[in-house]
Order: C-alpha cells, then sequence, then structure tokens
C-alpha cells in the first residue's frame, strides 16, 4: 500500500483500530510548528513543505506520516538510520511531541492529552523497550522489573507476585536476585521486557530491541518475541532497520525513507509489488523461497477445475514446495487452516516465482 491509499485506509480503520496515526509531522528548528502550520493552511503537497523546510535551514523528521494498527497487530516500522521510525515511535506516546498531525489511542487524541493523563498512559497503557536495555544496575532483577509497578503505588505483595510471574514469562525465573552486570546481553534485555509487561500494557513500543545482540542472542529474542506474542496478544509497533527481522515478526510493515512512509503492507506484498526501486533494494536480498508463502500467490480455481491431487496449507513456504514443483504437477490446492479449498497455485507460476527466487 503506498502512501497516497494510506489515508483511505485510515477513514475505515480509524474506529477499529488501537493506534491510528494521520498526517504526523515531526520538524525540528526555530519556529519549526509554527512554520508548518502556515504551510499547510496554504495546501502544499508534503514533499513541498519537506523541500521548504530543509530550505529555510529546519530539519523535516517526520512527513505526513499515516497509518493505524488494529488490536492485536504486529505492525513494523522499518527504515534505514535517518528515516525517521524511532522518531515516529516516539511520538505515539509523546516522549517526543509531534509538530502537526492526529494520533489516536483507542479513539483518545494522544497529543491533546493533559500532563497527568500522558504519565497514566505511559504508566498502564504502554510498554516501551529500546535499544538500550535501561536497567537500574543497583537494583536486581526482581526490582527491576517491580519498579514500574512501585511507581504505580501497588501494594509491596501484589507487585512482587506480578513481578515474579513475568519474570517466569520471559525465562528467568531463578535469576530474581542478580544483578544486570551478572547478566548475559540476552538475559539483560529478557529483564527490560520482563519491566515493560509487568504492567500488563494494551500496546507495546519496542525499537530496536535487539539490535545491540549477537546474531545468535538476537535468533533467540525474535524467537521469544514471538512466543510471548503468540501468549499475550498485544498490539505492537516495532521498529528495526533488518527487513529479514521485519518480515520475521511483522504483520504488515511500512518502509521509511526521508521521513515518509513510501509503502505498507504484508512481507509478500513488500517482495511480489515493491512501490518504487528504494523498497525493491530493500527486498532484493531476501530469500524469496523462505519467505513467501502459497497463501500469497494462491489463485481461485478456473470454471471446471477440480481440486484433487496435491495439497498445501496457506502458511506453507515455497521450499515446501520445490519437490512438488520437480515432480512436474499443474497445480496445486491450497487450503485454510480450516483444510477448506481457497484456491490453487499453478505449475507455470509457481515455477516463475521460484526461478526469480533462484530456488
Amino acid at each position: 500500500m503506498t502512501q497516497s491509499t494510506i489515508e483511505e485506509e485510515i477513514a475505515d480503520g480509524d474506529r477499529q483500530a488501537k493506534i491510528a496515526c494521520s498526517g504526523v509531522w515531526k520538524i525540528y528548528g526555530r519556529h519549526a510548528d509554527e512554520r508548518l502550520a502556515d504551510w499547510l493552511k496554504t495546501g502544499m503537497a508534503s514533499m513541498e513543505i519537506r523541500d521548504e523546510a530543509l530550505a529555510v535551514g529546519l530539519m523535516p523528521a517526520v512527513c505526513d506520516v499515516s497509518f493505524h494498527v488494529p488490536r492485536g497487530e504486529s505492525f513494523v516500522i522499518m527504515g534505514l538510520s535517518g528515516s525517521g521510525k524511532s522518531t515516529v515511535v516516539r511520538c505515539l506516546c509523546r516522549l517526543i511531541d509531534p509538530s502537526a498531525g492526529s494520533i489516536l489511542l483507542d479513539g483518545r487524541s494522544v497529543p491533546d492529552m493533559s500532563e497527568a493523563e500522558l504519565i497514566a498512559m505511559r504508566r498502564r497503557e504502554i510498554g516501551m523497550v529500546f535499544q538500550n536495555f535501561g536497567l537500574l544496575p543497583h537494583l536486581t532483577v526482581l526490582e527491576n522489573v517491580v519498579f514500574p509497578l512501585r511507581i504505580q503505588g501497588i501494594n509491596r505483595e501484589s507487585r512482587e507476585q506480578r513481578a515474579r510471574e513475568t519474570i517466569e514469562l520471559v525465562g528467568l525465573a531463578g535469576r530474581e536476585d542478580s544483578f544486570p552486570s551478572e547478566l548475559s546481553g540476552g538475559q539483560q534485555q529478557r529483564v527490560g521486557v520482563a519491566r515493560s509487561l509487568a504492567v500488563d500494557p494494551d500496546v507495546w513500543l519496542l525499537d530496536e530491541p535487539f539490535s545491540a545482540l549477537d546474531p545468535l542472542i538476537r535468533r533467540q529474542m525474535q524467537d521469544e518475541f514471538l512466543r510471548l506474542q503468540t501468549i499475550l496478544n498485544k498490539t505492537v509497533v516495532f521498529i528495526t532497520h533488518d527487513f529479514l527481522e521485519a518480515v520475521r515478526l511483522g504483520e504488515r510493515i511500512a518502509i521509511m525513507k526521508e521521513g515518509r512512509i513510501v509503502q505498507i503492507g504484508s512481507p509478500a506484498e513488500l517482495i511480489l509489488n515493491p512501490a518504487d526501486d528504494y523498497v525493491r533494494a530493500f527486498t532484493s536480498e531476501v530469500p524469496r523461497s523462505r519467505v513467501l508463502t502459497a497463501g500469497a500467490l494462491v489463485e481461485p480455481l478456473a470454471a471446471g477445475q477440480n481440486s484433487d491431487g496435491p495439497a498445501v496449507e496457506a502458511s506453507a513456504t515455497l521450499e515446501t514446495l520445490v519437490a512438488m514443483v520437480a515432480g512436474g504437477m499443474d497445480a496445486v490446492t491450497v487450503t485454510g487452516s480450516d483444510r477448506r479449498v481457497i484456491g490453487c497455485i499453478t505449475g507455470p507460476r509457481l515455477r516463475s516465482v521460484l526461478a526469480e527466487a533462484g530456488a
């Protein structure tokens, strides 16, 4: 989905969305907000505003960003360093005040929240995890996880019980009395995850939480994220610069460039139908046969076409179909999780995609 169609989706999605952003800007510099307001009143296009801001020495970090996140979705925002992705996630919880635009959480305007409402939102509704683990070195694992509950004024017995449950959830049972310096990087990040989940937030904001970890530990933490999300079903906004990580963790991905969203879509949509050369470059090194699924390529059954013969579930990756293609079949039937036929993939179509993937 390109930026030109995002706002159409927003109109339909705001009521159901947990998070809804429309026309969000963040520009840094002297009198930036006032100048932006004047430019917006004139009806200038977003790229014209960005160019004008740069021309007068301002720094446009986020430019006319719109998206919505339904409840329970894992939504990934990715881009290169300086693309604006971290600024967006900080605007969602107003660690940074946006210069313009609408940000709704459960239909409530985040930019219009009072200081008291903002503090309550951060303490009770949003869990945040950042690249810097941010643990308090003089506190034990248990004390670090208890910390946000203590700020809420929860009594000691209840908060420690909740903290111990969360520590067990992230696989650190038995390390409650350890200090951060006694833990590995992956274990420290698990403590950060546990602390963010201790308040049982509805929304989970994760800003490149695994990028400082070694590759093996990073993979383990991705596994841990997927396990926790299966259990907890949070509304997630996950920031990364790694497309493979985005593909693995996100249901939809927004790709940012120079402060604006270039395209939003499922991993398959971004790979098969990139909006431009920038998105195409991001996806060019992706092992398509391991990422694309049968469901992404399924086509309706032709009139009179029977559904007998080889069948795969829509979630099957193309790797599982290579042997079937080698066997020379004409078509593979695709079924949903309920085993009902949803369509088929023809042999020529499948061989073409596999050839593009280098499989």
